[in-house]
């Protein structure tokens, strides 16, 4: 069964600027080759490159860079998410631009460390309603307490544009309590009710303690596959941020045991069908990684 990483991230500090890794374990290079050589053994043959929140004046340099890499990759790279700004009068134009390079898929604006009025205005809504004349989606990436009050009215307020809920919604997986997991449990299944948001299966073991297992994961995994249906959910790595889990192997293998008795259709539908329709990627029949 092969798979394709719907988020993944690469690291080129010397080509661009990443703010936000400055201090922490991720504060170094993470290449496509460093990932080629995980991902092929883990059975990924191809992946999607998700924005890595550069610096601002650095986000069509990313892109460009990409495009570059994914030339380069032989289609190990299978296409890109691009950071974008809806709060933004300039929405428009920047989506012009990035409409010049073709393996531009969708966008994302990093909402989870942002304040929660950021996405609450007229103009970020109207912006992202833009996405659905040029068939883009839209990755929200939003904390478990941002799921109602962020990701809920944007959802709501354009029904029009294809949804991706990155790493099921945060989950304070390490701090969960009845009461947290019931909140987070609750606002997933309300999410689960629009059709134009799909729930992206990554991100888990990045969000629960060292001691984790399958068992650890599995309520969260089960829940966003029974709310979401076989149809609306995909995978990514989320790598290099998995390595604070376990690893890109570690994140497959528990992945494979959580869907050990699922059908093989359903287990192709999340782990690559879906991702080739989602992201408008084609049938990715050959290996690429």
């Amino acid at each position: 069964m092969h798979i394709i990483d719907t988020h993944l991230h690469l690291v080129y500090p010397q080509r661009v600027r990443y703010p936000w890794i400055a201090g922490s374990a991720l504060n170094r290079a993470f290449h496509l080759d460093d990932y080629r050589q995980l991902a092929a053994n883990c059975g990924i043959r191809a992946a999607l490159h998700m924005e890595v929140d550069v610096a601002q004046e650095n986000q069509l340099d990313e892109v460009a860079m990409i495009a570059e890499l994914a030339v380069e990759s032989g289609g190990a790279l299978a296409g890109q998410i691009a950071a974008c700004r809806p709060e933004s009068g300039d929405f428009a134009r920047n989506l012009g631009e990035l409409l010049l390079q073709p393996t531009v898929k969708g966008v994302r604006r990093i909402l989870h460390t942002s304040p929660d009025d950021l996405s609450q205005t007229p103009l970020f809504a109207a912006n992202l309603r833009l996405l659905a004349a040029v068939d883009y989606s839209f990755d929200l990436c939003v904390l478990a307490r941002q799921l109602r009050s962020v990701a809920l009215p944007l959802v709501q307020q354009c029904p029009e544009v294809r949804f991706v809920l990155d790493h099921c919604g945060v989950p304070a997986i390490k701090e969960s309590t009845d009461q947290t997991f019931e909140e987070w449990k609750s606002a997933i299944s309300e999410l689960a009710r629009y059709p134009n948001l799909h729930c992206k299966l990554s991100g888990l073991v990045a969000y629960a303690d060292a001691g984790w297992s399958v068992e650890t994961l599995r309520p969260y995994a089960e829940h966003v596959i029974e709310s979401f249906g076989w149809d609306r959910v995909v995978w990514g790595s989320d790598w290099p941020v998995c390595t604070l889990g376990g690893g890109l192997v570690a994140w497959v293998d528990a992945t494979k045991a959580l869907l050990r008795d699922c059908s093989e259709d359903q287990q192709v539908r999340l782990l690559y069908r879906n991702a080739e329709t989602l992201y408008r990627l084609g049938a990715v029949t050959e290996q690429r990684l």
